[in-house]
Formats: structure tokens, sequence, C-alpha cells
């Protein structure tokens, strides 16, 4: 998985070191057709003050604006964590000002990002507190809702929230989800963000899987001429599942190891069980393919 190139037609060696600018350009010249939407999927900021990370984050940032995204897709742990218990109203605060400054620099793009497990406060002293829990993450996060959908140039694309009980949507949200997915005409390109993968290799490793994937499967195969390509995060962890004409991708993480040194430093640093940070580049085309490459930061 290092240094890899995911494409939805097959995995090629990604470039060197010096690849997130250089293969920017080279890209460009990949195919001989130009797709309709070019999106950056970053995930699992886990931005926090310290340690001079927001300038760090804030740099590789600037690596993703050289693809020329028309919008980016957040994948959620946006910031490093307030989800643990004892974490207190001003450290929850000082990270959403340190995930303020990091959006700046692209505060002119579109960005629709989906609820990670580290991002809402729990610890409240009450459940009518402003910032308690999800609802609060919305407003911050600027999206509409915990789940929503919406459209570009032909492409549907669902953002699901799977902070239930077990790594689930809940009953509701897949009311919700079945409904939009039979709303949609013949044929319509799908693409669906989560946080947690809902198909994985990586689940073998460290867990994090949907735990209602089994019904997520059922649902796509009902939809199949519809639903094209899952993203998600969580892991860490880069790797790609294909199944039912469905293609899986866990893009690794911008923070790789949460901005740490890594766990093994003969992998690399920043590494996470040999993944490195970094971000992936997807480009998706009128007749429903799609390529995904990941740009290793490191």
């Amino acid at each position: 998985m290092k240094r890899r190139k995911f494409l939805a037609r097959g995995a090629t060696l990604a470039m060197g070191v010096t690849a997130p600018i250089a293969a920017a350009k080279a890209s460009e010249k990949a195919t001989s057709r130009s797709p309709i939407l070019t999106i950056a999927h970053i995930t699992d900021v886990h931005i926090r003050p310290e340690e001079n990370i927001p300038n760090r984050a804030i740099d590789w940032l600037r690596v993703v604006k050289i693809h020329k995204p028309d919008f980016y897709l957040n994948g959620g742990d946006s910031i490093h964590d307030a989800s643990y218990d004892e974490v207190s109203r001003e450290r929850t605060l000082e990270q959403w000002e340190a995930w303020d400054q990091f959006r700046a620099e692209i505060k002119d793009s579109k960005v629709y990002s989906c609820i990670g497990n580290h991002d809402p406060w729990w610890d409240a002293p009450a459940k009518e507190d402003e910032m308690y829990g999800k609802p609060y993450v919305v407003r911050r996060l600027n999206i509409p809702a915990p789940y929503y959908s919406f459209d570009e140039k032909g492409w549907h694309f669902i953002i699901l929230d799977g902070n239930h009980e077990g790594i689930s949507l809940g009953e509701e949200q897949m009311k919700w989800l079945e409904d939009d997915l039979a709303s949609l005409p013949s044929n319509t390109p799908t693409l669906i963000m989560s946080h947690f993968p809902i198909t994985s290799i990586t689940n073998a490793l460290v867990g994090g899987q949907h735990s209602d994937h089994k019904e997520l499967k059922t649902l796509f195969y009902k939809h199949k001429d519809k639903v094209r390509v899952c993203l998600s995060g969580h892991q860490h962890l880069l790797d790609r599942a294909w199944y039912n004409d469905v293609h899986y991708f866990c893009n690794g993480a911008l923070s790789g190891f949460w901005w740490g040194d890594g766990d093994d430093q003969s992998a690399g640093k920043q590494y996470y069980l040999e993944t490195p940070p970094g971000f992936a580049i997807l480009k998706l085309y009128s007749d429903g393919t799609v390529e995904n490459e990941y740009f290793p930061m490191v």
C-alpha cells in the first residue's frame, strides 16, 4: 500500500517523494478523455493547535489545491478529538478555531463534510448545551444536516453519518438512504462518502467498519445501476475493495499518525501501519467510471 495509486481500472505505482506536485501536472496527460469532475478527498485532518499543526496542515492543503479540484470532500475527524471524557469546552473551541484557520485556506471552495467520531463534544454539562453533540458539529462544518445528498454535473453524492450504535446508520437514516436512492433516475452515477468504511480490507487489521455493511451491500445491489463508489476514512489506512461492481476506497489520513512521528520509522515519518499521510484526487466521468489516486505527503 506504500505510495500507491488506486484507479477503478487497476492499481499502479505512484511517483516518488516529490509526487504530489509532479503528479498533479502529469496526471492531466494520463487520459485522452476529460473527467466532468475533479474532486479532492481529504479525511482525518485531526487538527489541533499544538506542534505547529495548523501551519503544517495548511502547507499540505496548498499541495491539494494544485490539483484544482471542483470541490472538496472532507471525510470527518476534522478536529483532533472532542469525544473523550473530560474534554473541556475551551479545548473543544480551540480545536475548532484551528479548523477554521485550516478551512480559510480554501474559503472560496465548496467543502462537503461528514461527521467523524472524534468531532462531537459529548462531555458538555447538559444535552441542552449549544455545543453538545452533533448539531454543533453541523454548524461548525457548515453542512445542512448530519447526513444529506446533493448533485453536481450529473453525479449524485450522498454523505452519511455512521455515528450510531455499533457504527451504523440507524433506522431513520437507513430509510432516508433507501428513499434517496429510489428517487434517482436509472443509471445516475452515485458516490457515497462515510467516515467509517462500509466494506474494507483494513477492518481485519483495526476494525472500524460499519456493522450494517450487509444491509448496505444489499441496498447497493438493488441500485447497482447507480452506486459506483464509496469513500471513507477513519482507519488512517489505505485500501481498496471491489464488490458487486462498487469500488470502496479508504483513503488514508491527512494527519497520518495523528501528526506524530509514526509507529514504525523504518516505514517512514508519520506512517501508520505502512500507510503514509496523504489525500486522494478523484476523477469522475460522464459514463459513471471513476479514478481514485492517493498522493502521499512524505
